[in-house]
C-alpha cells in the first residue's frame, strides 16, 4: 500500500473482511487503523514536527556469531508514564498521543524509537571473519501495535471479537512487512508486567522484524531441518501429536488449536498454542483457524492469572517460519512464558541460565499443567 500525504486517508478493506486506514504522522512514519466496519479515520497528527529517530548498528559477537543491535537512540524513550500522559491513548484536547485520533479499535504504527530501522540504499550482512567481521546498520523494522482505545487491560482482557481483531490485523502485518526489503523474520509479541520490561502499562505488543535470522530461530531451524532430513516429518507436528496422545500436558484445545505445558518446559508457567493443522505463519492461517484462535487464547491467559488469582507477567511469542528459508519444516506457534513460580516470587535466569543456557526447573511441567486447569475460566 503506497504511502499517503498526511492530509488524506488510504482505507483498503482486506480478504479478512476488515477495514484498514492509513495516516501519516508528523514525522513521516505511518499510523494504520484497523477496524470492523468501514471507518473514515481523517485526524491529524498535531503535534510539532519532529526528525525520524537514526537507525542504529549491528556488530557481532565472534565467540557465538550471533549480531547484536545498538539503539544508543532509545535511551529516551518513555518510562512508565503517569495514566494521564499515556502516549498510547488516544489524543483528547489536554494530551496530544501517537494515536491522533479520538477513539480506535486497533492501531499498529511505526515505532517512534525503534531497535531495527529500514536502510537507506542498498543493504546486506557482512561477511563473518571472527573478530574482524564489519559492522553494518541495523536495518529491519519495529511496529507497536495498540488493542485497545482503553489505558487498563491486555491481551486476555480483551473481547473475543477484539482479539480476532488483533490476529487479522496481525496477519495483515506479516504478509505486508514479508515482501519489503531486507526483511527476514517477523516476530510479533506481547509482554505484560513490569517484572519482564514493560515500560507502557497500556495493553500493546510488538512486531519487530529483523534482517537477520535471530540465534533462537536458527537454532530451531536447524533443529527442524536435522529431524525432517532423519523422519520426512516435520517436528512440531511431532511435537504436538504427542502432546496430545500424552493428554497429561494440555491445558486447552478446540477444533482448530491445542494449548500444552511443552515436555521440557523452561519457565515456572509456560504454555503454548499450535493450530492442529500446522501451517508456516500468520499469514497462512485460514478463516476457520483464526475464528478459533480467541476462544483459547483468551482461556489460556486467564488459567495463567487464575493460578495464583493475580496477574501474571508473561512474554507472549509468536514464533513463525522466515520469509524465505525453512517454510518446510518450521510451523507457527504461540508461546507464553511466565516468570512468576509463587506468589511475591519470580524465576530469575541466574548463573546457570544467564552464563550457560542451561535452564533448571523447580516444577515439573506436569505440576504446572495441572495448576492451569484446575483454573475455573469463564469467557
Amino acid at each position: 500500500m503506497a504511502e499517503s500525504p498526511i492530509s488524506s486517508t488510504s482505507i483498503e478493506e482486506l480478504d479478512t473482511g476488515i477495514f484498514r486506514s492509513d495516516r501519516r504522522m508528523n514525522d513521516g512514519r505511518t499510523i494504520r487503523y484497523y477496524d470492523r466496519k468501514e471507518t473514515h479515520r481523517s485526524a491529524e497528527d498535531l503535534r510539532p514536527a519532529e526528525e525520524p529517530a537514526k537507525i542504529g548498528e549491528l556488530r557481532l559477537d565472534p565467540l557465538l556469531n550471533e549480531w547484536i543491535a545498538f539503539a544508543a537512540h532509545r535511551q529516551h524513550r518513555a518510562f512508565l508514564p503517569p495514566k494521564e500522559l499515556c502516549p498510547l491513548c488516544p489524543t483528547t484536547n489536554e494530551l496530544l498521543t501517537e494515536i491522533p485520533d479520538s477513539n480506535f479499535e486497533v492501531v499498529v504504527f511505526d515505532n517512534k524509537n525503534p531497535s531495527l530501522s529500514p536502510a537507506a540504499g542498498a543493504w546486506g550482512l557482512p561477511e563473518l571473519h571472527g573478530p574482524s567481521t564489519g559492522t553494518t546498520s541495523a536495518a529491519g523494522k519495529c511496529e507497536v501495535i495498540c488493542f485497545s482505545d482503553q489505558h487498563e487491560g491486555s491481551f486476555g482482557s480483551l473481547s473475543l471479537d477484539r482479539i480476532l481483531l488483533v490476529m487479522k490485523a496481525l496477519r495483515d502485518r506479516t504478509e505486508e512487512i514479508s515482501s519489503l526489503p531486507n526483511i527476514v523474520q517477523v516476530f510479533p509479541f506481547e509482554n505484560r508486567g513490569e517484572e519482564v520490561g514493560v515500560t507502557i502499562r497500556h495493553p500493546h505488543g510488538q512486531i519487530y522484524s529483523y534482517s537477520y535470522l535471530t540465534p533462537r530461530t536458527e537454532k530451531m531451524l536447524n533443529t527442524a531441518r536435522a529431524y525432517h532430513a532423519e523422519t520426512g516429518r516435520v517436528l512440531l507436528d511431532d511435537v504436538v501429536a504427542r502432546e496430545i496422545k500424552d493428554g497429561v500436558r494440555i491445558t486447552a484445545q478446540n477444533e482448530h488449536w491445542v494449548a500444552y505445558v511443552p515436555f521440557a518446559a523452561r519457565y515456572p508457567f509456560e504454555i503454548h498454542v499450535a493450530p492442529r493443522k500446522s501451517v508456516a505463519d500468520l499469514t497462512e492461517l485460514t478463516i476457520d483457524q483464526m475464528n478459533a484462535f480467541p476462544e483459547i487464547a483468551k482461556t489460556v491467559l486467564l488459567q495463567l492469572d487464575g493460578v495464583f488469582n493475580l496477574e501474571m507477567p508473561y512474554m507472549a511469542a509468536w514464533h513463525q517460519a522466515p520469509v524465505s528459508v525453512g517454510r518446510d519444516v518450521l510451523r507457527l506457534h504461540w508461546q507464553i512464558t511466565c516468570v512468576r513460580r509463587a506468589p511475591g516470587k519470580l524465576k530469575y535466569l541466574a548463573g546457570s541460565e544467564s552464563a550457560m543456557g542451561a535452564f533448571i526447573m523447580d516444577l515439573t511441567p506436569e505440576q504446572s499443567a495441572e495448576q492451569l486447569k484446575a483454573v475455573t475460566v469463564k469467557l
